[in-house]
């Protein structure tokens, strides 16, 4: 072929490349036409504003109150509790014990280390306790409350059982005329009262209760973790107080499944002098149980900072 012939075999085949590839560009333009054409048919529904759920019927909320310590109570701490309690309006409290300190009746079983540790009376740690008590059942009325004993207020047992040489009945009438449970007046408040020394809802160990699908106790273990170590032997649901340290521990067990363990902390001052010089890693605290009529529950640890919670804030978003 001469070179002219080639030269106009080349163009056509460039022309017929050039065809094509327009051809392919007119169907994608087309078909952009067609979907842009679609869209402006169909209509697009803004978004909705998001609701906050409301509290169903059967939903419970629960609020537990761990060691406030009587006299060695934390006025910042408490307020802001009461401050919550208005706004959760909750349907439970249980209090976790030890809300006397009754240290007077250490001092037969232990010495203490300082005249100041015994400036305070037994009778202003019940008043503080007795108002306390006010307090909560002021910003939650509706609520129904128990009160789980504490070491400390079975510190007034075991000095009666003392006095009283080990005479059952002859304690026992000691302890009434001065044990917690009778000068707070929870009888007269409606407050049933779990002492340590009794056993409750058919369960094999005494001081513990259950409701729902969680159990209630002052405290079994001082460890370190302790709430690691307290869900090892309750071997289910758990909240205790005691240690005054916030902890959670979430295990899986076969037997059982997903199980929690939880402390709130405390609510009293976080630098006894029976510390001596040495710092606790003590925290403040409260806890909150969202329950479902099915048992199943949301703990939530609401920790106490510098006098807050900012829980009131949340239900504000």
């Amino acid at each position: 072929m001469s070179p002219a012939t080639l030269r106009l075999a080349a163009q056509d085949k460039t022309i017929s490349g050039l065809r094509a590839e327009l051809a392919r560009t007119q169907k994608q333009l087309a078909t952009a036409v067609d979907s842009a054409a679609r869209a402006r048919k169909i209509r697009v529904a803004p978004p909705r504003a998001g609701r906050a759920r409301h509290r169903q019927a059967g939903d419970i909320v629960r609020v537990l109150i761990p060691d406030t310590h009587g006299a060695k109570i934390d006025r910042a701490a408490i307020a802001a509790l009461l401050a919550d309690l208005k706004t959760l309006a909750p349907h439970e409290i249980i209090f976790l014990g030890d809300h006397v300190d009754c240290g007077g009746f250490l001092a037969q079983h232990h010495v203490m280390g300082y005249v100041a540790e015994t400036a305070y009376s037994y009778e202003a740690d019940i008043a503080h306790a007795n108002a306390f008590l006010d307090q909560v059942t002021a910003a939650a009325p509706s609520a129904r409350c128990e009160y789980i004993e504490g070491n400390h207020e079975r510190r007034v047992e075991t000095w009666a059982v003392t006095q009283t040489l080990r005479h059952g009945a002859d304690a026992e009438m000691l302890r009434r005329l001065v044990a917690p449970e009778f000068l707070l007046k929870l009888k007269d408040r409606g407050i049933p009262y779990r002492r340590q020394g009794e056993f409750y809802d058919g369960l094999p160990v005494p001081g513990v209760i259950k409701r729902g699908k969680c159990f209630f106790f002052h405290g079994i273990s001082t460890a370190k973790n302790a709430v690691a170590a307290t869900i090892a032997r309750i071997g289910g649901n758990c909240v205790s107080a005691h240690t005054h340290r916030a902890q959670s521990d979430i295990i899986r067990m076969v037997g059982t499944g997903v199980i929690g363990s939880w402390n709130p902390g405390c609510l009293c001052e976080m630098q006894p002098l029976w510390q001596h010089t040495a710092p606790t890693n003590w925290t403040q605290g409260y806890a909150v149980q969202l329950v479902a009529p099915s048992g199943a529950f949301l703990h939530l640890n609401v920790p106490v900072l510098g006098g807050q919670t900012h829980l009131a804030s949340l239900f504000k978003l």
